[in-house]
């Protein structure tokens, strides 16, 4: 039986976490009538099917390169991520419509005690899911699990707003207080999943990776003793793989396997900036700068 990767353990708890909390504060939502409750599960609703279609999304991502697909298929964690965030955001917007619409017609919150305990347990359960999730963020540096792991934090926050809205109407009796934090939550929510849209929007339309990863990519080519000059620099990830293009300018003379073994050196410290992700790296020989030259052809002039 094949062992499963870190990143899908990671969205199978997530998944089963979210089951659980779903099923609690939809009974206790629908029972005592409060919209911050029943937002948070709706929230938790959702972070179940967003989990059951991140394990997919990671498994697909997984598969290796094939004749369709010559470089794999890691940007499906992109397009998940754009997925996850959109639904992220109308469930925001779906509890700020709850709130305006207790807020217009009054209804009043019962059953506190129960509604009280059951987010105390969602907020310890989810603490612990979110420190989970963030070390296997750190470990596979996944785009599927950081969205995962943000989507868990804006969770924590939304569920702590929920757990003082109850002790506050509790307190003082008065249940607008519950469609205060309920609208709050909602706009919370939409906020947090606007980074998860960006991220995924700059794979798919292949960002080049940080700026910071990308000088030190040309330091490298750069200081090598055999490398005269470099220039079309180009890079992008899937999420899982880094992509790396470049022209190396070396002696016009040299013999091919010596190039090959300069590149291979190249590569390997290129691929040592980050551990955590596979590396595509393609060089091209000149025997000159051609860069001008280049440059024309890209835009059409002669």
């Amino acid at each position: 039986m094949p062992v499963k990767s870190p990143q899908k353990k990671a969205t199978m708890v997530a998944t089963s976490v979210a089951t659980l909390l779903t099923i609690l504060k939809l009974l206790i939502g629908l029972m005592s009538g409060s919209v911050a409750v029943l937002a948070s599960a709706i929230d938790s609703l959702l972070d179940m099917a967003i989990s059951v279609f991140n394990f997919f999304a990671i498994k697909k991502s997984e598969e290796n390169p094939d004749e369709a697909y010559h470089y794999g298929k890691g940007k499906i964690q992109a397009i998940a991520g754009v997925i996850e965030g959109t639904i992220i955001t109308i469930s925001g917007l779906y509890i700020i419509y709850k709130a305006v619409e207790k807020f217009l017609y009054a209804e009043e919150v019962v059953l506190l005690t129960p509604s009280i305990l059951v987010m105390l347990i969602s907020l310890l359960v989810t603490y612990f899911l979110v420190k989970y999730l963030l070390r296997i963020a750190t470990q596979t540096d996944n785009i599927v699990i950081k969205a995962d792991a943000l989507h868990y934090q804006t969770d924590l926050w939304s569920n702590a707003a929920v757990l003082v809205s109850l002790v506050l109407v509790w307190i003082t009796g008065w249940s607008g207080i519950d469609a205060l934090f309920g609208l709050g939550i909602g706009l919370f929510i939409i906020y947090s999943a606007y980074e998860i849209i960006q991220d995924g929007i700059e794979i798919l339309l292949d960002r080049a990776l940080d700026g910071e990863i990308v000088a030190k990519i040309g330091e490298i080519i750069a200081k090598h003793p055999q490398s005269t000059s470099y220039h079309w620099l180009k890079t992008r990830t899937d999420g899982t793989t880094n992509f790396v293009e470049f022209h190396l300018v070396l002696h016009p003379e040299m013999r091919l396997k010596e190039a090959h073994e300069i590149t291979d050196e190249i590569e390997a410290e290129i691929a040592a900036l980050d551990q955590k992700k596979k590396w595509l790296i393609t060089p091209h020989y000149d025997p000159y700068d051609d860069e001008h030259i280049n440059e024309m052809a890209l835009h059409g002039k002669s």
